[in-house]
């Protein structure tokens, strides 16, 4: 499912048109990248968990040369589903 298809389902079943769908699921991924930007973390009971969490630097190869090369360290978005969401799968 892409975005477009997503705010065509939230628009059916909230019973909204699709901007309002559109902005609603624009304002949602913008407070979890804000809060996700900021340090934090965010929950929904059920669903699951948004966070941060730090990559350490390390050593990769090159797959076409087998160089090696140093990969830095970095900040990546992590997602760990809710016991809810999991039965459901």
């Amino acid at each position: 499912m892409n975005k477009a298809e997503l705010v065509a389902k939230l628009s059916d079943d909230a019973g909204i048109t699709k901007t309002q769908a559109n902005e609603a699921l624009d304002s949602f991924i913008e407070a979890v990248t804000k809060t996700l930007k900021g340090g934090g973390k965010v929950t929904l009971v059920g669903f699951g968990t948004f966070s941060v969490s730090k990559r350490a630097a390390r050593n990769g190869r090159n797959p076409q040369t087998g160089a090696v090369i140093k990969i830095k360290a970095k900040k990546v978005a992590r997602f760990k589903a809710g016991k809810e969401l999991s039965s459901k799968l």
